[in-house]
């Protein structure tokens, strides 16, 4: 049994795709380049695929992680060589590299996200707004979901904000958000919680296992 994990990128053009869409488009891409998958036992094998944590609508990111494995071993040259011509554009493999089959679920692992994302306001507003978010013990907050409205503590969720780039008008706020098996944050909704308004373009920097 061999593991791999890639490390890859996910850029504009496939932003829009789905989390089950991705897997279906990487399934795809390795039958293609003839990777040995190894398959889940039961009555409906399925291969085993995973990714770190799924990434929202929207967002772009260069830090996303899955986890491979296959029956039989491949060098992880070997594995970029093959697999990266048979992918969909916007999808780059960055990084590929072997784990321990016998390491946690790559999921299990995940505890924070960072993001970067663009917003409009002035430098000195949005800090005195971020000074202002951090300094909360709670933030009592509601998203609606197709079953519903789910209310939680949207301060709990967020680890840290602060300013990247900025020129007149707007610029980047820095955000590292929970994302584990507890919660994880939305970018947007910090964004909104900041009294920024709608967020232009986001993007996952990294993910920290």
């Amino acid at each position: 049994m061999n593991r791999l994990r890639v490390k890859f990128g996910r850029g504009d053009s496939v932003k829009f795709i789905s989390h089950l869409d991705i897997i279906k488009l990487w399934h795809r891409a390795l039958r293609r380049a003839g990777i040995d998958l190894a398959y889940s036992e039961g009555f409906n094998p399925h291969p085993r695929i995973s990714l770190a944590a799924p990434l929202a609508l929207g967002i772009t990111s260069d830090v996303e992680l899955m986890d491979i494995f296959t029956r039989r071993h491949i060098s992880p040259h070997s594995f970029t060589a093959m697999v990266g011509r048979q992918l969909s554009p916007g999808i780059e493999i960055l990084q590929v590299c072997l784990v321990a089959p016998t390491m946690p679920a790559l999921q299990s692992q995940v505890r924070f996200a960072e993001y970067s994302v663009d917003v409009e306001g002035k430098a000195d507003d949005v800090s005195a707004a971020i000074v202002s978010l951090l300094a909360k013990e709670n933030l009592p907050w509601q998203h609606q979901r197709d079953t519903g409205t789910r209310s939680y503590d949207l301060r709990s969720l967020i680890d840290d904000l602060w300013l990247g780039d900025w020129s007149n008008g707007g610029g980047v706020v820095n955000m590292r958000l929970r994302c584990d098996s507890n919660g994880s944050g939305r970018p947007e909704q910090v964004v909104k919680a900041l009294g920024l308004g709608e967020p232009g373009s986001i993007h996952r920097t990294k993910l920290i296992l």
